[in-house]
């Protein structure tokens, strides 16, 4: 499928960060501190934290990759006791040039980190939406043409179809064939395995065409969850 090289990375970025920013507002001091079962090491306002973090670090020459963990959890640390309104403030002063980067660069991992979070805050908030947004939809393109598996793996979605593992399905060794892996999913779960927000088990339990054993390690970029999350 078409990975979407064209499309203005930076007016999705906005986008969604127009949709946190309006849900965040909307949000008591129980639900800003409500833990994230998709990222067990962090509330709801931490999660705010690391998205206003990211565009300020980018533009001051901190950061130029994927963050590694200790680099996150020194972007929460460092706004402990920011109120909210301050971070949503300081989001929005830093993100009109860094979008401006995402969109001239195609910085993928900038869509997607914003836009898993914003499922991420809806989930744990019990607010869910956005599901079928551009966003998601053209992220879940992104992130399936980066899928390597072991074997011939054919997933296939609302929006059709995706190909991922070795050409044939002849193991040259010693010629034993092996059928074509097909996996029947939604375009949203697909972008929430990707990105490690299902269990090992569930992704086991979805709807194989056979024994999904050899492919279920290579599946999620990061993760799995370590225990079953349910959106």
């Amino acid at each position: 499928m078409d990975n979407g090289a064209t499309v203005d990375l930076g007016r999705l970025y906005r986008e969604a960060r127009a949709r946190v920013t309006a849900l965040i507002s909307g949000l008591d001091a129980a639900e800003l501190g409500a833990w994230v079962p998709t990222c067990p090491a962090w509330t709801v306002q931490d999660v705010v934290a690391h998205l206003v973090a990211i565009p300020e670090d980018v533009l001051a020459g901190r950061l130029a990759g994927v963050p590694s963990d200790d680099f996150t959890a020194g972007q929460v640390a460092r706004f402990a006791g920011v109120p909210i309104a301050d971070r949503l403030a300081r989001w929005a002063d830093a993100a009109p040039q860094f979008e401006e980067l995402v969109s001239a660069f195609q910085v993928w991992p900038a869509l997607i980190d914003v836009a898993s979070h914003e499922q991420d805050i809806r989930s744990a908030t019990g607010r869910p939406g956005e599901r079928d947004s551009t966003a998601i939809r053209e992220c879940t393109q992104m992130l399936m043409s980066w899928l390597e598996v072991p074997v011939s793996l054919r997933t296939v979605t609302e929006d059709g179809e995706y190909r991922a593992g070795p050409p044939d399905k002849t193991d040259r060794a010693d010629q034993v064939d092996h059928p074509e892996l097909v996996l029947t999913t939604t375009r949203f779960e697909a972008f929430r395995w990707r990105m490690g927000r299902r269990s090992r088990a569930q992704l086991a339990g979805l709807a194989w065409s056979a024994d999904p054993a050899a492919v279920l390690d290579h599946l999620a970029i990061f993760g799995p969850a370590a225990s079953d999350i349910v959106e």
